[in-house]
């Protein structure tokens, strides 16, 4: 069962606004839209909490070595990470939502137009994909069409 499409979009649009408040603005139509086709390719819109074969976890699939640079990185302008832990990622959307956006944050080219699937897909995988084979492109882009990502 994954989460409904609006309630996690409106929820991520909240949590990116309430997070834009310490300094950075995280929030965007585009980074909403990107979250949300990273959560619907990384996990099934939330079907997965834990990667089946490695050590990822959520909504996002954060790996725990990414969350302690981010968290590292990005304390002193969110207090929040200070106690937070890269398990909490499994269960706590909050955390989560901003973790998953700090990391397309650090990677500074402008995100791609909210209805561009090609150049979400691109982005995703040259900034959060992180490694892996291009066919991993068009995998991301039917999770876009199966979820009705930008629609």
């Amino acid at each position: 069962m994954s989460f409904d499409l609006a309630q996690f979009k409106d929820l991520i649009v909240r949590r990116l606004q309430y997070h834009s408040q310490g300094g950075l603005s995280l929030y965007s139509e585009e980074a909403t839209t990107l979250l949300l086709a990273t959560a619907a390719h990384e996990s099934g819109l939330g079907t997965k909490l834990k990667q089946v074969r490695g050590p990822a976890l959520g909504v996002f699939q954060i790996e725990k070595p990414t969350f302690d640079w981010l968290k590292e990185k990005y304390r002193d302008q969110f207090p929040r990470l200070m106690l937070a832990t890269a398990d909490q990622l499994e269960w706590d959307l909050d955390l989560s939502i901003l973790v998953a956006r700090l990391r397309y944050y650090v990677a500074k080219p402008p995100l791609p137009n909210a209805d561009d699937v090609d150049g979400m897909a691109d982005y995703w995988f040259k900034y959060y994909n992180a490694s892996g084979v291009e066919e991993r492109k068009e995998i991301f882009k039917k999770a876009w069409r199966r979820y009705g990502i930008g629609n």
